[in-house]
């Protein structure tokens, strides 16, 4: 194993992390697992390429049509501290120490510990986020509740398509996730399981079942290694794949003995129709900002099925997150607006018969919970079982109807343009006219325009056709009020802002698209060197 070592003031964070023990544990996990890794990134290249040379779509697959069809097996039941959780805080970057604090100590059920979406993995942030959770595990925040007593800590580590620079075994840069993985169970795993809180996970990303089946393989070595029971560790896989959606009682028949359900959002979701089909014109998404929420057939459809799918096979269904951020005075027209807002998108939720979704600002723990209390019952909606619902693989498939605005376009612009300067700046998430933005707003942003431009989609407000040009210019428009929302005060704040905005550019005009904008970013030399110089640590 080669390891760089730490960076500038993370020293005794870093002796904590990477102890001898941890280090041969790690060796061993990435060893046993890294071939497999290569495998399931190869057959998610292999079949987005039969996808493209056959023209085919998406449906439930034969080879596995027993596990849908057997009507009698269940995922194991989770443990009590799962049983309700109604409001998690999401996209809790733990690099974050004192927002991660404040969270810990909030009314919340659960955290999404996030090492992916929410946060920018740069060396410096994952030894300090993995530290904090180290630290809370271990009651060493003085002013947090105990682990027994704060909310469930859902921990996320990054998705398959992400690497861990700073690190090698064998010759090998690590996959990101056994990375993250491997630190937590090593330092908190058997904590988590004693004191009945944990160890409990987020997948991101997951693709097919074949994926949740290596994920199982993971878990069951970890807990022999480790000396926990067969099932102690919990995961939430995150349907964020259109090619997912297929295979979700697959996934779960998977992970039966560590199912801690499913969930769904609607951004990487969305995006990820362009990753696979965004070249089909039958497959042109429209202006997200205008046409594109829970309520059209496709995404409805997605969160009946999951929802009907998890309350069948007695796993728990999770909805969305809220990224609205309530303004300051609680008084206020638009505080009311604001919430009013998100309680009816929520409500829709509760209504399809989640067990529970996100929230960012802290102040809508509360609320949502009453929302919960005041339009269901128990501890969860497993009940539910929605057996009036039959869900197709045209629902799932059927676009919105909908054009391009040019607010919409200029929209994604601005978010595409902020995500990359917030990455540059070492961060994984920002705010924007009153919303949290992290990867998954991101990656809708860049994949619309980069599908309007390659089928040249008109604007409904003129009639001008989406192209390179009209994107660059529109760019250039737009700086002016992106220099005043990340406050460029100097040369070198102003010279990273267009560093982002080139490479917005780039990526949007790319012949094939890139799979992930995270991956694009993480393997740019321009991130990569921009870690080097400092600007990482803010």
């Amino acid at each position: 194993m080669e390891l760089e070592p730490s960076p500038p003031g993370l020293e005794a964070e870093y002796r904590t992390i990477f102890t001898a023990g941890s280090l041969v544990f790690l060796q061993e996990l990435v060893s046993t697992f890294d071939e497999e890794v290569d495998k399931i990134l190869r057959l998610r290249i292999s079949r987005k390429t039969h996808l493209d040379l056959s023209g085919d779509l998406p449906g439930f697959c034969e080879v596995t049509a027993p596990v849908r069809s057997d009507p009698t097996w269940r995922v194991r039941p989770v443990p009590q501290r799962l049983q309700r959780r109604h409001v998690d805080v999401g996209d809790l970057a733990p690099c974050d120490t004192q927002r991660f604090i404040q969270a810990l100590s909030s009314p919340a059920q659960g955290l999404q510990i996030d090492f992916d979406d929410g946060n920018c993995p740069t060396y410096h942030n994952q030894i300090k986020g993995i530290y904090n959770v180290y630290r809370a595990v271990h009651n060493q925040f003085p002013n947090a509740p105990k682990i027994s007593q704060a909310p469930v800590l859902m921990l996320r580590p990054r998705a398959w398509n992400m690497v861990e620079h700073n690190m090698m075994v064998k010759g090998k840069e690590v996959p990101g996730p056994l990375c993250d993985f491997g630190f937590l169970m090593f330092h908190c795993g058997k904590l988590l399981f004693d004191s009945a809180s944990g160890p409990f996970f987020y997948l991101s990303k997951v693709e097919s079942y074949l994926e949740a089946r290596l994920w199982n393989n993971i878990f069951l070595w970890t807990e022999q290694k480790l000396g926990l029971p067969v099932g102690s560790i919990k995961a939430t896989v995150l349907i964020e794949n259109v090619l997912s959606a297929f295979e979700m009682e697959e996934i779960l028949y998977e992970l039966k003995d560590h199912s801690a359900g499913l969930n769904c959002g609607i951004w990487d979701y969305s995006a990820s129709f362009v990753n696979k089909f965004g070249h089909r014109g039958a497959f042109l998404l429209p202006d997200r900002s205008k046409y594109v929420n829970m309520e059209k057939l496709f995404l409805r459809s997605y969160m009946d099925l999951l929802v009907q799918t998890c309350h069948r096979r007695g796993a728990l269904a999770t909805g969305g997150m809220a990224a609205l951020l309530l303004p300051q005075d609680r008084d206020s027209a638009p505080y009311r607006a604001a919430l009013a807002n998100v309680t009816r998108l929520k409500l829709l939720e509760i209504k399809a018969g989640v067990d529970g979704f996100m929230v960012y600002d802290l102040g809508l723990i509360e609320p949502m919970q009453k929302l919960f209390q005041l339009h269901s019952q128990g501890d969860n909606q497993m009940h539910q079982l929605r057996d009036d619902l039959t869900v197709t693989p045209d629902d799932l498939l059927c676009m919105p109807a909908g054009g391009v605005t040019l607010y919409g376009l200029k929209y994604n612009i601005a978010v595409g343009i902020l995500f990359i300067d917030a990455w540059l700046k070492g961060k994984g998430h920002f705010f924007y006219r009153g919303q949290v933005e992290d990867s998954a707003t991101a990656e809708i942003s860049r994949s619309q325009v980069w599908q309007w431009i390659r089928h040249q989609t008109l604007l409904e407000d003129d009639s001008r056709v989406v192209t390179r040009g009209l994107v660059t210019k529109l760019t250039q428009e737009v700086m002016g009020e992106l220099k005043v929302v990340t406050r460029c005060h100097t040369v070198r704040e102003e010279q990273r802002l267009l560093t982002a905005a080139a490479m917005f550019l780039e990526v949007v005009q790319k012949r094939d698209f890139p799979e992930f904008l995270t991956t694009y970013l993480n393997l740019d030399h321009t991130f990569l060197r921009s870690g080097f110089m400092g600007l990482s640590h803010g």
